[in-house]
């Protein structure tokens, strides 16, 4: 694993704002710099895109379709797009990405789908919630959106983890009804570290049906990709892809980052690191500062304005889960990343005790 020698461009240092915040693992860099170093075919005709969908392929244990991206943003709203019609319905949880900070994207590229939030706690759709949900639409009904889709988020936006169980069950519900299920895995890296379950487990063997694979927060620069293995839904897959503005003219240096990451495993190493790193700051922590269980790389702790003031003064930066007071506690996100080193999470903790004194 590759992994900053201290004090470089790469250390996160006191930022914990995001692991989209951190840079791009040198590994990354390094097949970036061979790849530029001959002329390839343009469109996704390359011999790195053609080598990605065998390795994935591979990596999966399934056959699969897979669509180089540019953001997670894009490959969660065209994943949907090829599983819901303008007047279908996608079911995800009130916190998710696609419900919260996508812009209408998924809505924009279904022509008009609608996203049904669901409730569930720590970030995880339970699954009568779901089933009322369903029950209560009017499936059949001309006046009501109609059930498309289920969208979930692994590992979730409260820094949770489903367990193999809840996929299974909530994908088994939606399959039933006749709807395909979406995984939005912009930490699925994560998630996979932490349980150390493979990702054929995770996925397809859950009853996922396309996933958005996300490696950009986990040492890439814009290394996503949508990963089919419901052939059914991938036919207008690439047309929708290029009508989105998603087809890299240049698609090799996408496919040549994605590839250097599954290479020898360093997307696992480069998670486990950025977990650990998490598991770190929360073993320096007392347990009533922790809100939410810290299963990947994000901490959520409870500070009052005035401890998170002090933090800041001493230039750490991270981000309110909600919306900050002017006075009483709030909920804090502290993320970790590859680049985080352990000495970094020392001075933070450190930071911590005095601001709280």
């Amino acid at each position: 694993m590759c992994q900053p020698d201290g004090g470089g461009l790469l250390s996160t240092g006191q930022d914990f704002t995001s692991d989209n915040a951190s840079g791009a693992s040198p590994v990354v860099i390094d097949a970036l710099a061979r790849a530029n170093s001959r002329t390839a075919l343009a469109y996704g005709d390359d011999p790195y895109t053609a080598d990605l969908q065998a390795k994935l392929a591979d990596l999966f244990e399934h056959e699969v379709t897979v669509l180089p991206m540019f953001t997670g943003t894009a490959a969660n709203a065209l994943s949907l797009s090829c599983m819901a019609p303008p007047f279908g319905a996608v079911f995800c949880h009130a916190e998710a990405h696609i419900f919260t900070s996508e812009c209408g994207a998924p809505e924009f590229f279904t022509g008009g789908a609608k996203l049904i939030p669901l409730e569930g706690a720590e970030g995880r759709i339970d699954p009568h919630s779901f089933e009322r949900a369903l029950a209560e639409l009017g499936k059949g009904v001309a006046h009501h959106f109609q059930p498309a889709g289920l969208s979930l988020t692994q590992a979730t936006e409260s820094g949770t983890l489903y367990e193999l169980s809840r996929i299974t069950e909530l994908a088994g519900i939606a399959h039933r009804e006749g709807l395909t299920v979406h995984m939005d895995g912009a930490r699925l890296a994560n998630a996979v570290a932490a349980t150390k379950v493979s990702l054929a487990e995770m996925t397809w063997q859950s009853g996922i049906d396309v996933l958005s694979f996300g490696l950009t927060k986990n040492g890439g620069i814009c290394a996503e990709a949508v990963i089919f293995f419901n052939q059914a839904l991938a036919s207008e897959a690439r047309f929708r892809q290029k009508r989105a503005g998603q087809v890299a003219s240049k698609m090799r240096f996408v496919s040549a980052q994605i590839l250097a990451l599954i290479e020898d495993g360093l997307w696992l190493d480069l998670a486990s690191h950025a977990n650990a790193m998490a598991r770190r700051l929360t073993e320096g922590l007392s347990a009533e500062q922790i809100t939410l269980p810290a299963q990947i790389n994000e901490v959520f702790l409870k500070l009052t304005r005035d401890t998170a003031d002090r933090l800041r003064g001493e230039g750490f930066m991270f981000h309110p889960w909600g919306v900050e007071p002017k006075h009483g506690e709030c909920i804090y996100r502290f993320v970790t990343s590859f680049a985080t080193e352990a000495r970094d999470v020392d001075a933070l903790i450190r930071a911590l005790e005095r601001a709280r004194r």
